[in-house]
């Protein structure tokens, strides 16, 4: 449809929180959706963000540079309507984003969902149910939330690893577990190379006492490299020291497993 001189101008604001819904292309499926929207409603695309791995309940929009670099489009008056696939897509706390999109509304901009339609705040009716819109999306992602920690800790005190990266010392294997989709799942394995390090930093430390910046000096005079190639610091000593992974102990939150010999 070609654009007229009246038609509104439009900012598109497209949101995953996880890798694995930028790994199942949720971003295009919301773009087209939200174009498809646009050619309907005879209004022009003037512009699109796109945030990827952004959690709309963990992280402020404060802290959001999509958010913030809307709200500076919306002061200059670049655009007349924010559209989103859904309104979580704004995001999900109940503290917050109902005053984002009243803010929005306030500047004049027209808050639109292609899934719910607009979001006005003409009466006290329509406050409140924007409040409430949020604050049911910030209880779903508390008890998404809870239901991933519950499951991190049963697994923890099963003795079954739950990080992503493996600590020095050790490196990931597969060991036959796969997860959702049949999803390879690793396991910690003692790397024996790097293990020898290790046992030395913990001895030196026990019986020479030596410190975390004497130690980082004796292990960069090794020519060792950390995993991610770089020299050593007291932080990484440091780091090494208080996990509780090198005396046999997977930890998450509150939970510890029994010993892994």
């Amino acid at each position: 449809m070609i654009a007229t001189q009246e038609a509104k101008r439009v900012c598109c604001l497209y949101r995953v929180s996880t890798k694995d819904q930028v790994e199942k292309d949720d971003i295009p499926m919301q773009k087209t959706a939200c174009r498809e929207f646009i050619e309907a409603q005879g209004w022009v695309l003037e512009k699109e963000f796109a945030e990827k791995g952004v959690s709309g309940y963990k992280v402020s929009a404060q802290d959001r540079d999509a958010i913030q670099e809307i709200r500076q489009d919306a002061v200059a008056g670049e655009f007349d309507v924010l559209l989103v696939f859904m309104f979580d897509r704004l995001g999900r706390r109940d503290d917050e984003t109902p005053f984002i999109v009243e803010w929005f509304v306030k500047q004049g901009i027209e808050v639109w969902s292609t899934q719910e339609g607009q979001q006005k705040i003409e009466c006290h009716t329509d406050k409140l149910l924007n409040y409430i819109r949020y604050w049911q999306a910030s209880g779903e992602s508390e008890k998404t939330s809870q239901r991933i920690k519950t499951k991190l800790e049963q697994m923890t005190h099963d003795g079954i690893f739950t990080g992503r990266a493996a600590p020095y010392g050790y490196r990931l294997v597969h060991k036959g577990r796969t997860g959702k989709k049949n999803r390879e799942l690793l396991d910690l394995e003692v790397d024996e190379n790097e293990a020898a390090l290790v046992r030395q930093v913990f001895e030196k430390t026990v019986n020479e006492g030596y410190g975390s910046h004497r130690l980082a000096e004796w292990v960069n005079s090794q020519n060792i490299l950390t995993h991610n190639g770089s020299k050593w610091q007291s932080n990484t000593i440091l780091r090494i020291l208080k996990n509780e992974l090198y005396t046999g102990h997977y930890v998450s939150g509150d939970v510890r497993s029994d010993i892994i010999p």
